[in-house]
């Protein structure tokens, strides 16, 4: 199978890496500093589940370089997906399969908007990592997991061959008997933290202790639950109280990536998290005062950073 990675950081290296060194066809799309060490001495990946290096097929920016691919995973920010499905498309086919790992719940309405429905799998993933240097990424919690499925949620034939040919290379994988849902949670989750750390600007172990934040935080999550129901995905009655279970046992010092960004000033998932969930909330009649609080709060700097 051939796979290509559009955008080889914390999430495509690691993927990546591992299909590759399972003997798959991968071609990685990277940049700067980072594709260069991958073309000169492979990718290295350094996770609690066991550090290993791999050389893909082909690691380039040069998309007129790459083969057809059966598969497309993507790496980049939620968005970033629009403009790299567009790069790609006339290097793809009508047997391409697209499929988004990015944090978020509207990759894969943006990827149906550019390439036929049919085309388009529907994925998140579950891990902590990150570009340590050029051409090493560093997972150092939470061990790996891909979920995708079909987006109608039926068992078909090239989802088990895709599940094997994870499995064969050592990635946890599996199909959820619903991916929505799936996706929710982990969104739910992801913006719950996100924002509010890049307005604390301290890691979770920090915003967990103080009672106001915590409160902020279940508010928060209420209004995205609020939302999904609207949507029509329902979420388990459980899933607030999940979700601060899991963030409970997140390691002291753990900060999410658009907390990172936000942060360092740079371009984030803003718009994607509690932006969406804002907007949504507006088109389908469902109140979302807090989430509509903290982005307004965000935004002036989100803007500056796009300059």
């Amino acid at each position: 199978m051939h796979i290509l990675i559009y955008g080889a950081g914390g999430v495509g290296g690691f993927f990546g890496g591992k299909l590759a060194l399972a003997g798959n066809k991968v071609t990685m799309i990277a940049r700067g500093e980072h594709l260069k060490a991958i073309q000169e001495n492979g990718l290295q990946v350094k996770s609690i589940t066991g550090d290993f290096k791999a050389t893909p097929y082909l690691a380039t920016d040069d998309l007129s370089k790459i083969e057809t691919p059966d598969l497309v995973i993507f790496g980049v920010k939620s968005y970033q997906i629009e403009s790299a499905v567009k790069d790609i498309l006339q290097y793809c086919d009508e047997n391409t399969l697209y499929l988004p790992l990015q944090n978020g719940a509207s990759n894969v309405e943006v990827l149906n908007s550019v390439v036929p429905k049919s085309q388009v799998l529907a994925g998140l993933c579950r891990m902590i990592s990150f570009i340590e240097a050029p051409g090493v990424i560093s997972n150092p919690d939470i061990a790996p997991a891909i979920l995708f499925g079909e987006q109608d949620n039926s068992k078909t034939g090239r989802l088990e061959k895709i599940v094997s040919v994870f499995t064969d290379a050592g990635i946890n994988a599996a199909v959820p008997d619903n991916i929505q849902v799936a996706i929710w949670q982990k969104f739910l989750f992801i913006t719950t933290i996100s924002a509010i750390g890049g307005l604390t600007r301290v890691p979770i172990g920090v915003m967990r202790e103080q009672p106001y934040i915590k409160e902020l935080m279940r508010k928060t999550a209420q209004e995205v639950f609020e939302v999904a129901k609207a949507k029509g995905i329902i979420l388990s009655e459980k899933t607030i109280e999940n979700m601060f279970e899991a963030i409970s046992k997140q390691a002291h010092e753990t900060t999410a990536s658009t907390q990172r960004d936000i942060m360092a000033g740079k371009p984030s998932e803003l718009e994607n998290f509690n932006g969406y969930i804002v907007k949504e909330g507006k088109r389908l009649g469902v109140p979302t005062p807090v989430n509509e609080m903290i982005y307004e709060l965000l935004l002036p700097q989100e803007q500056q950073a796009r300059k």
